[in-house]
């Protein structure tokens, strides 16, 4: 049985940083392409990141240069260190992993991911 367990959400200020951790079990890191999402108040889930196989990364423009995905097979957790955090970054985080092969982007639709977490609340103040 696959689980996919997010942490490391939290309230922080506006400038801030935090860093999130899914944790996989049943289910290899490195296996498939990867992914962050997010999900605000009253707005559709969105890609933030996503990294495949082989590690190669692609971030969605409103995170790009604050945020990094990468993966721990030591530890087999995908992590999301998120700096310089907005307010706009509020938002209920998911991890997501594919179940095979194809694009690995933020722009890979919701439904060709075949796990998913429950979810970890990032809330950034002013």
């Amino acid at each position: 049985q696959v689980q996919l367990v997010e942490s490391g959400g939290g309230s922080v200020q506006a400038g801030g940083s935090l860093t999130l951790s899914c944790a996989a079990s049943g289910y290899t890191v490195s296996s498939y392409c990867m992914g962050w999402f997010r999900q605000g108040s009253e707005k559709e889930r969105e890609g933030v990141a996503a990294i495949d196989s082989d590690g190669i990364t692609n971030y969605a423009d409103s995170v790009k240069g604050r945020f990094t995905i990468s993966q721990d097979n030591a530890k087999n957790t995908l992590n999301l260190q998120m700096n310089s955090l907005k307010p706009e970054d509020t938002a209920m985080y998911y991890c997501a992993a594919a179940t095979y092969p194809g694009i690995c982007s933020v722009s890979r639709p919701r439904h060709l991911y075949g796990f998913w977490g429950q979810g970890t609340q990032v809330t950034v103040s002013s």
